[in-house]
């Protein structure tokens, strides 16, 4: 199966992507699901399954979120229940695991996107290897460098914050079933393998002045 681990929408300050636009092009895209990871809130993913519900979507979505933890950013799937950001890194594994959730390090080496820098000594389930919005392939080969020295699945997912592009890098799941269990359980047993493409320029410049000019608008509360 074929799904895109991290995906934000208009419930993160940065994104306008809606419900109904994701499920729309996560289809298109040859999607069997995807996982909602919202800047430190799971309203978004909750948002999303209630919208597949409505409309008939056979599409997985997994509900999640992308938590600022005082070190950088972290992938919490399946979730619903906010994760209080500003704890350490491994504080807020040990949060998440607490609820249930997988844990994933996104784009750990990329630091213009708060990532950590570091995956080693981390009880991390997963690390994001190939991440379509890194400008060059630098942070992702370093990222499948050290997940490869540790024995880490490898996972890719999109980072997209414009629905047509859910899916631009993914991950392959070999699981048992189709279920959520039987995904989690092949991404912890390393049963994945990441693919796809880096997001053209011209999207991620998009994506960053319509996200500024969004957050200057909330600011200004207009």
């Amino acid at each position: 199966m074929r799904f895109d681990l991290h995906v934000h929408s208009c419930f993160s300050k940065d994104s306008d992507a809606d419900p109904d636009s994701i499920i729309k092009w996560a289809q298109h895209n040859g999607l069997d699901g995807f996982a909602i990871c919202d800047h430190d809130t799971v309203e978004g993913g909750i948002a999303c399954i209630k919208r597949a519900e409505e409309i008939g979507s056979q599409l997985m979505i997994i509900p999640g979120t992308e938590v600022t933890s005082s070190e950088g950013h972290i992938l919490v799937l399946g979730v619903t229940e906010n994760i209080e950001p500003g704890m350490t890194a491994k504080q807020t594994i040990e949060r998440a695991h607490q609820l249930g959730g997988l844990v994933i390090i996104p784009h750990p080496f990329k630091i213009t996107s708060h990532g950590i820098g570091y995956i080693d000594g981390l009880d991390a389930d997963a690390v994001e290897v190939l991440n379509s919005r890194c400008v060059t392939s630098g942070p992702n080969t370093k990222a499948q460098q050290a997940a490869a020295d540790l024995n880490l699945p490898q996972v890719g997912g999109s980072d997209a914050h414009e629905a047509r592009m859910v899916g631009c890098t993914y991950t392959e799941i070999d699981a048992a079933e189709n279920t959520l269990d039987s995904v989690f359980d092949a991404i912890r047993k390393g049963h994945v393998s990441a693919g796809g493409k880096l997001t053209p320029m011209r999207f991620v410049i998009k994506q960053m002045v319509k996200g500024a000019a969004k957050k200057v608008r909330r600011g200004l509360r207009i």
